[in-house]
């Protein structure tokens, strides 16, 4: 065989390899981690003997709720709260949460966030048992909460300060010093349009200022799951609206694990990749709602017939749990 068959061969060989290596490529893809994009295999070269290739197991969620029972007892008396509910955030993921006003979620958050024991069952982040421990998570509540005597730099730098004398924290995971600390915070600051306000105090912002500023607080915590709690139900419809795509926006960026609560259905359907509908007090999973619409979201998906459908079948969801409700009081 003359050098150039021999060539020619090897490259219909390369050739025919890269061919079944495509195909295989394209048959594990609809097992890719979601979270990250990417699946990893160990990808051979041409002279090299084929290897096989599987994808890597998939990272524990971000957070895993475990059949948790709560059930508040004061005196004689006793209210269940949380029913054997289970939950999942895979990393990267952003999940809502909706149902009946009062049946648990924020008794919930304060579960996840340490607050609370469980009677039953576990809370689980990254693999590890967490279950009443705090300083895991960043959290958004309903209103700013904002220091009223600390500019707006230095409220977007106290969860650093928390976080730095917290054990649980990486020195790694934090600014150095305080001066770069504070130069990243106005990076934040200038990027989700709060630049020339750094030091004014809360009360010189509008709500919708306000809240981008403790969205950002709970961003540059070191933790990896975030929960927002109502973060825009006190604002207008206008403000809501802008502060929804101002989210979407931030969250394609980074894509930090988010948990949030909502009573509106369409911002649940709006932000989210997966929607828990919760049921009446004591809270269980009635569904789980997949959202299957592209990223990044366009504002044009609240008028599609299948985000029409999902918000029409959830809100009948919701009427039924209101229904049972006024029947059983």
């Amino acid at each position: 065989m003359t050098k150039h068959q021999e060539h020619s061969e090897q490259a219909t060989s390369t050739d025919r390899y890269n061919q079944a290596e495509t195909a295989e490529l394209a048959t594990i893809a609809g097992n890719v981690d979601l979270a990250s994009g990417t699946a990893q295999m160990e990808r051979p070269t041409a002279d090299t003997a084929p290897k096989s290739t599987s994808a890597a197991p998939l990272p524990p969620p971000a957070l895993d709720i475990v059949n948790v029972h709560v059930t508040f007892k004061e005196k004689r008396h006793q209210l269940p709260v949380l029913n054997g509910l289970s939950l999942k955030v895979e990393k990267g993921e952003f999940v809502a949460i909706v149902g009946p006003s009062g049946c648990g979620k924020s008794t919930l958050f304060h579960l996840i966030g340490g607050l609370l024991k469980p009677q039953d069952g576990e809370v689980l982040m990254n693999g590890k048992r967490v279950t009443g421990q705090r300083g895991h998570i960043s959290y958004m509540p309903q209103q700013p909460a904002l220091f009223p005597w600390r500019t707006i730099e230095d409220n977007v730098l106290l969860a650093g300060e928390v976080a730095s004398s917290a054990a649980f924290t990486a020195p790694s995971a934090l600014p150095a010093t305080r001066a770069e600390a504070l130069a990243e915070a106005r990076q934040w600051l200038a990027s989700v349009g709060l630049a020339g306000f750094e030091r004014a105090y809360p009360h010189q912002l509008s709500g919708g200022m306000q809240q981008r500023a403790a969205f950002l607080r709970a961003l540059l915590s070191p933790q990896e799951l975030m929960l927002l709690d109502e973060p825009f139900s006190a604002l207008d419809a206008l403000t809501r609206s802008d502060m929804q795509r101002w989210l979407l926006d931030i969250w394609e960026q980074h894509r930090r694990s988010v948990l949030f609560i909502t009573h509106n259905i369409e911002e649940a359907l709006l932000l989210a990749d997966r929607v828990y509908v919760l049921s009446n007090r004591p809270a269980t999973v009635l569904h789980e709602v997949q959202v299957p619409f592209d990223r990044p979201r366009r504002d044009e998906v609240t008028e599609e017939p299948a985000f029409l459908e999902r918000k029409r079948q959830i809100a009948q969801w919701m009427k039924e749990e209101q229904q049972k409700a006024r029947l059983s009081g």
